[in-house]
């Protein structure tokens, strides 16, 4: 594999690291139970997916 023939810049290095940043966690209300959870995700609250329920949450007595 060939190697670089000249040295990146600083400033070219840095425009090339400008999208490699960490974002924040989206978060969304739940449609059934109106808890903030993360997209894409089964409510940990009421164990409902996009308005079906996904797993089975026992009844807390």
């Amino acid at each position: 594999m060939p190697n670089p023939k000249h040295r990146f810049s600083q400033t070219r290095t840095a425009k090339r690291r400008t999208h490699d940043k960490v974002e924040g966690v989206q978060l969304t209300t739940c449609s059934n139970c109106g808890a903030m959870i993360q997209t894409h995700r089964v409510c940990p609250e009421c164990g409902y997916y996009r308005g079906k329920e996904a797993i089975k949450k026992e009844a807390e007595a």
